[in-house]
C-alpha cells in the first residue's frame, strides 16, 4: 500500500464524491481483466489518499481475484443521475485491501451514504429481514489510489494529465491462449443484447500490471467480432486479453442492466480494434424500485447463505487475514 497518500486535483475529487456509477477492473489470472459496474457511493478520503466500494459475498470470484491481486482500477465514466457536475473521465489505480468485518459504524455510515445516491431506506420488520444481508453483510473494497489519469470529457480524448507516477508506455502484446482467440459466443445476440445499453468500456492489464479502463464505441460487428472505437492513443497495438462491459441505469440505479464480456483484443497503431468475445455473462434488474430492492434483498440473503454453507465465506476471510498481516 502507498505510504503517503497521493495528491488529486478537485475536479476528480468532485467526481469520486458524486458518481452514481463507477466500472470497477480487476486482472485475472492469466492476464487479462474483468471489468464490472458498481456504485461505490460517494466513498473517498482524500486526506488518506483512498476510495472504495462495497460488495457481497454473493459475488465471491470477484473478492477472490482482487484478494489474490490486489492491483485495481476505477473508471469514473458517467455522470448520470449522479451530483458531479465536472465532465473530466477520471481512472484511478490502486492497491485494494479488503475488509470483511465492518465494524457497526462504518455500516451505518454506508446506509447514510447510501440514502443520497438511492433514497431512504426501506422499513419496517418485514423489510428489515429482507434486507438484513444487502445493509450489514457488506463487504468494504478500500483502494488505496495511486495514480490519478483525468481527460477533459467523457470520450477520453484530449490531454491527458496524471496525478501520481508517469504513465507507463502500452504494455507488450500476450500470446494466444491454447483454445484460440475466434469469438466463443455468438456475436449477433450480443450486439442486440449490447444496443439498447449506453456505456461501453474496454479493460485490459497495463504496462505496471494495472488495469486501464477506456471508454469505446461499437461500430460494427460480423462472425469475427465487434469492431471498437476509441478515442487516439488509448487501444495498446497489438493482441492481448481484455474485459468489456456495457451497462445502462435509472435515476437511484433502479433498473441496472449489465453485460460483461472477456475475449480477445486485436489493434494496430490506429484508434479502430478487433474485439472477440469468449465469454458473456448479464444482469437486468427489475425496473421497479420496490421490487428490485425486494429482489437484491432476497438474492443478498441467498448469496450469504451459500457463501456459509460452501466454505467461500472462510476462504474469503483467510485470504482477507492473509492480505492485512504485515510482511516480515
Amino acid at each position: 500500500m502507498t505510504s503517503t497518500p497521493l495528491p488529486w486535483p478537485d475536479t476528480a475529487h468532485e467526481v469520486f464524491s458524486g458518481d452514481l456509477n463507477v466500472a470497477v477492473a480487476y486482472i485475472t489470472p492469466a492476464g487479462g481483466a474483468v471489468v464490472v459496474t458498481v456504485s461505490p457511493l460517494g466513498l473517498t478520503d482524500r486526506t488518506a489518499g483512498r476510495i472504495g466500494f462495497t460488495t457481497s459475498l454473493g459475488f465471491p470470484r470477484k473478492l477472490e481475484r482482487i484478494l489474490h491481486n490486489p492491483r485495481v482500477a476505477l473508471a469514473y465514466h458517467a455522470r448520470q443521475h449522479g451530483f458531479a457536475r465536472q465532465w473530466d473521465y477520471v481512472l484511478a489505480q490502486g492497491d485494494a485491501l479488503v475488509q470483511m468485518h465492518p465494524s457497526e459504524q462504518r455500516l451505518d455510515d454506508l446506509t447514510k451514504a447510501s440514502e443520497r445516491f438511492f433514497g431512504s431506506e426501506w422499513t419496517g420488520s418485514a423489510w428489515g429481514w429482507i434486507m438484513r444481508e444487502y445493509q450489514r453483510e457488506r463487504v468494504f473494497v478500500d483502494v488505496d489510489v495511486t495514480r490519478v489519469a483525468t481527460w477533459p470529457d467523457l470520450a477520453a480524448s484530449g490531454p491527458r494529465l496524471v496525478s501520481g507516477p508517469a504513465w507507463p508506455g502500452h504494455p507488450a502484446a500476450q500470446q494466444a491462449p491454447r483454445n484460440g482467440t475466434a469469438p466463443r459466443v455468438d456475436v449477433s445476440k450480443l450486439a442486440r443484447k449490447i444496443r439498447p445499453l449506453a456505456y461501453r468500456l474496454l479493460a485490459y492489464r497495463g504496462a505496471d500490471g494495472y488495469p486501464v479502463v477506456v471508454p469505446v464505441e461499437i461500430v460494427g460487428h460480423d462472425a469475427t467480432g465487434f469492431r471498437l472505437l476509441a478515442a487516439p492513443e488509448l487501444l495498446p497495438p497489438g493482441e492481448r486479453r481484455a474485459g468489456f462491459l456495457a451497462h445502462s441505469y435509472r435515476p437511484q440505479n433502479v433498473g441496472l442492466s449489465m453485460t460483461t464480456l472477456t475475449g480477445w483484443l486485436t489493434a494496430g497503431s490506429g484508434a479502430e480494434a478487433r474485439y472477440a468475445p469468449h465469454t458473456s455473462t448479464g444482469l437486468a434488474a427489475p425496473p421497479n424500485r420496490t421490487v428490485q430492492a425486494l429482489a437484491s434483498g432476497l438474492l443478498a440473503k441467498h448469496g450469504v447463505w451459500r457463501a456459509r454453507r460452501d466454505g467461500t465465506r472462510d476462504r474469503l476471510l483467510r485470504l482477507a487475514d492473509q492480505q492485512s498481516r504485515p510482511e516480515g
